[in-house]
């Protein structure tokens, strides 16, 4: 039996989708070379931060991957999965005899941390052996995978875009900027490596999460001792144990057990109202004073209601109890010892919300943070960017042709045609297809060949590519 993890298989020739084990006998006779690529068709947002095809090249792809033991398993499950012998056998013994188990593919893609409009080529897959035809898109399953890792740092990006702009309009700098997102999402993912994919791509934008399996793909596969950083904080159990009446022993407990640096406290466990008003406001008010004469720093964190409504209320009893200033252009701000973080509700679009709702009652975004947790890595899906995997040119009978599908039903699938090339022309990004690109302007470089990883990028350059235009100069 060969190796699994956690019960789910480590087999490379089990990853796909059952009808393409049978895909082998469908195609022309002489075929010879298969040449796919992957796209964006459109989605919600206009661009795509391209993220999270390393991830899975190293995990799956790279090495001698196919073994004598894998291929027994497979055809043993395929044959009873079917109820008969489709499983092309040979085909996977010709790769392990003749590439000692390498896989003869070639991937070329954007360098991670792209920002590429919609509608262009992100990556393309090609068999290197005449007699690996097949193997193209076999993989189709595996690395369509990338859209949810793209997806999310595009979700991810946008908000980050959004709050700058509303940084730029209502606080004094950008310094704040990197930690204004925190990652809550780990509970709310699918499995551990969904939210360790997901929130490692949250992080090619911010700074601040709360799911750990982030911090080890970021490592692991990017190449960053850490990718994130968190602070402590409570939850409702660690409060509520203290019962209703003891609420104010709670959150001076919180005060007194971390002296230092920042600490969030959740506040709306009964009534959050009465807990800035009074609790924080009054009988704690000297202690979160004196802490933040050590330059340590409270953040007050309400967690139900209308986001929007709530985060003006809260900052409201904040400022009558500790008081404003107000920055240079004329938005207020709590003092530095007091903050507020907004952790439940929070999307791209509460979060637009939110930024007016501040502006119209003149308050600097500086005073809260934000927190998401399944907005940021589980409200997506793979129509959310339109990702598509489609086979555009082929190599029968010697001739090469061009491939694509044109559906009367639906125009916004119609696929590109032959081979591809992304291109910069007058500073936009295009896609050129037929072959009539220009291989020598051709933006995307050969990440992976007949095994091997021939590009690894870095968490910080991926980073710094993928930075906003707001702050791409700085």
């Amino acid at each position: 039996m060969a190796a699994c993890i956690d019960g789910v298989t480590d087999n490379i020739l089990l990853v796909t989708d059952s009808y393409k084990v049978t895909h082998h006998k469908q195609y022309p006779e002489n075929t010879t070379f298969v040449y796919s690529y992957f796209e964006s068709r459109g989605g919600k947002f206009p661009k795509t931060v391209f993220f999270g095809l390393q991830y899975l090249i190293k995990r799956w792809l790279v090495g001698p991957v196919v073994t004598k033991e894998k291929i027994q398993e497979a055809k043993e499950i395929y044959n009873l999965h079917f109820g008969q012998d489709l499983f092309n056998e040979e085909g996977w013994n010709y790769i392990l005899e003749e590439h000692d188990g390498h896989l003869p593919l070639r991937i070329k893609a954007v360098p991670e941390g792209t920002i590429i409009p919609y509608k262009n080529v992100l990556f393309t897959v090609e068999n290197t052996d005449p007699k690996c035809f097949w193997l193209t898109n076999y993989f189709e399953t595996l690395l369509v995978q990338v859209w949810y890792p793209m997806t999310v740092a595009t979700n991810s990006y946008y908000q980050k875009d959004l709050i700058a702009k509303c940084m730029q309009e209502t606080a004094d700098d950008f310094s704040g900027l990197s930690y204004m997102l925190h990652d809550f999402g780990f509970r709310g993912s699918t499995s551990v490596e969904s939210a360790g994919i997901g929130g490692a791509a949250h992080l090619v934008n911010f700074e601040g999460t709360d799911t750990i399996a982030a911090l080890t793909i970021a490592k692991n596969f990017y190449d960053c001792d850490i990718a994130g950083y968190s602070i402590p904080a409570a939850e409702h159990s660690t409060i509520t144990t203290w019962q209703k009446d003891g609420e104010v022993n709670g959150f001076r407990n919180m005060l007194e057990k971390f002296p230092e640096g920042i600490v969030a406290c959740v506040s709306d466990s009964y009534n959050i109202w009465n807990a800035c008003e009074n609790l924080w406001g009054e009988q704690l008010k000297d202690v979160i004073i004196e802490r933040g004469e050590r330059n340590a720093r409270l953040v007050v964190r309400p967690d139900s209601g209308n986001p929007s409504d709530v985060v003006i209320k809260v900052l409201e009893i904040l400022g009558r109890k500790f008081g404003t200033s107000t920055n240079s252009k004329g938005y207020k701000l709590l003092p530095p010892y007091i903050r507020v973080i907004q952790g439940d509700g929070v999307s791209y679009e509460t979060l637009e919300e939110i930024g007016r709702n501040l502006k119209r009652h003149e308050w600097s975004i500086d005073n809260v943070t934000f927190g998401s947790g399944g907005a940021l890595l589980q409200k997506i899906d793979r129509d959310t960017q339109k990702c598509a995997y489609k086979c555009s040119s082929a190599v029968i009978n010697g001739k090469e042709v061009s491939v694509f599908k044109q559906p009367i039903t639906d125009s916004g699938k119609k696929s590109k045609k032959g081979r591809l090339t992304l291109e910069l022309k007058d500073d936009q990004y295009v896609t050129v297809q037929r072959g009539k690109g220009d291989t020598n302007k051709d933006i995307l470089v050969t990440v992976f060949e007949n095994g091997k990883l021939l590009k690894d990028f870095t968490f910080e350059e991926i980073r710094k590519r993928a930075e906003i235009d707001l702050l791409k100069d700085k």
